[in-house]
């Protein structure tokens, strides 16, 4: 006898005239994917990695190297995120432990058995390091892995401080890729955010970089600021337009807690951020902006405007590419273990110097096959039979045909292609399609 799934309004979304506003509530955090498994005992946590990294590549997997860099100067009032107030002492400090970990862990037979397609440093704000120091960063990387020919090496961080030396520096290191967080260019949106610069000088520095033609310059854009209304959001596209970047990722802002921002909005210092149907408005705006203006989507949320904007760690990451992670703070899969790094500089440090590898957690992740390639196909908003194989595609159908009869996805002969409201919820549709999927007993071990 089949067994069949029960289906909730938290898997199908609500049956509502205007999905795009009121498919769910709020969307289900920031990215897809269900919970690990128990982590393993610390005192077993040095031999189990020793093991890991002892080990070849895992046969199959593409593979990444992610590095954090823990330090701003400024903490914007929408972050949860924030860990340490750059200054030169600390960050000097952390520099130097940070290449001897990249010197350590480059020496194992994990890292030497198969290359790295991408590379990300992110943070905090990797653009607090000197010129100098993000050149030798770029050196230490490409000297100690080995990276694939047409290898993405992405320096995250601010407009503010990145001058022509900390520019220079990056492409002698052989960064290829630089991502920045515009978030807004209104100068009151920016400022209500702690953002540094204003508009003029962002939109400035932006356009000499973009004149440079040196690698692709990428720009993050959130909507649903205070300050943020729809016609600063309008302008907020046309600028990013103007400014001729390769890149633009549209991020809605969720989560707040914790955060100054609250605190000012619960106080009545500042407006509100906007809610979920004025978010899914601006959403909407966005693109249909990038559809007028002839962008290539290349996620739900990441448009290209030129052929040089790959977005390959992002794409991989979200297809179950295995990530190396190096610096205090960065999280990483390795061999079927998730890791996390410890945030504490004093613990990260520490370890580093009695040749420990530094370790805040590490967890069993169990399969992740099909699971990894079902958020990867989400995120760009397209699940197609043979990504499945056909027992589990038929099996996910009723669930499908919930989706198309609310206005979320499109069935085809053999592909599932979220509409414009399904790719706005889809961290909510794949959440739950994985947790329809597990609740077939069948089908446990595939997607655990």
């Amino acid at each position: 006898m089949s067994h069949t799934p029960t289906m909730d309004d938290q898997m199908t979304g609500k049956d509502t005239p205007d999905p795009l506003k009121f498919a769910f509530e709020q969307k289900r955090g920031a990215h897809a994917g269900g919970r690990g498994r128990p982590p393993v005992a610390a005192d077993q946590v040095q031999v189990t990695l020793d093991r890991l990294l002892a080990q070849e590549a895992t046969p199959g997997k593409r593979r990444l190297l992610y590095l954090h860099v823990p330090f701003c100067r400024v903490r914007c009032t929408f972050c949860s995120f924030f860990q340490y107030a750059a200054s030169r002492k600390l960050v000097d400090e952390y520099f130097g432990h940070l290449l001897a970990e990249i010197r350590r862990k480059g020496e194992t037979p994990y890292a030497q058995s198969a290359p790295f397609h991408a590379v990300y440093i992110g943070g905090g704000t990797p653009t607090d390091l000197s010129g100098d120091q993000i050149r030798q960063l770029g050196q230490a990387l490409r000297e100690s892995f080995p990276l694939t020919p047409d290898c993405e090496l992405t320096l995250e961080g601010r407009i503010n401080g990145f001058d022509d030396a900390k520019f220079q520096g990056a492409l002698e290191g052989g960064f290829n890729r630089f991502s920045f967080g515009v978030q807004s260019f209104n100068s009151q949106v920016r400022r209500s955010a702690k953002r540094l610069d204003d508009r003029d000088q962002v939109m400035g520095r932006l356009k000499e970089l973009v004149a440079a033609d040196q690698a692709p310059i990428v720009i993050d854009l959130l909507f649903g600021l205070p300050y943020q209304t729809q016609a600063i959001w309008q302008q907020d596209l046309q600028d990013m337009l103007e400014c001729g970047v390769s890149g633009v990722d549209l991020y809605q802002l969720i989560d707040l807690s914790g955060t100054s921002m609250l605190e000012k909005c619960e106080k009545g210092t500042a407006p509100p951020p906007a809610d979920t149907p004025t978010k899914a408005t601006m959403y909407r705006m966005g693109d249909s902006f990038m559809e007028r203006h002839h962008l290539r989507r290349l996620s739900c949320c990441h448009w290209a405007s030129d052929n040089r904007e790959r977005s390959l760690y992002n794409s991989m990451v979200k297809s179950g590419a295995e990530i190396l992670p190096l610096g205090a703070g960065a999280g990483g899969n390795l061999g079927g273990y998730a890791l996390m790094q410890p945030r504490d500089l004093e613990l990260y440090q520490g370890a580093v110097e009695v040749n420990e590898w530094p370790v805040m957690m590490l967890m069993p992740k169990g399969e992740e096959g099909v699971k990894a390639a079902l958020v990867g196909a989400c995120d760009k908003g397209f699940i197609h039979r043979s990504l499945l194989g056909d027992p589990l595609y038929h099996h996910a159908m009723p669930l499908f045909e919930a989706w198309q009869k609310r206005g979320l996805a499109e069935i085809s002969t053999d592909a599932v292609a979220f509409t414009l409201a399904g790719r706005f919820w889809q961290v909510n549709l794949c959440n739950g399609l994985l947790s329809y999927i597990n609740s077939n007993p069948m089908t446990m071990e595939k997607i655990a």
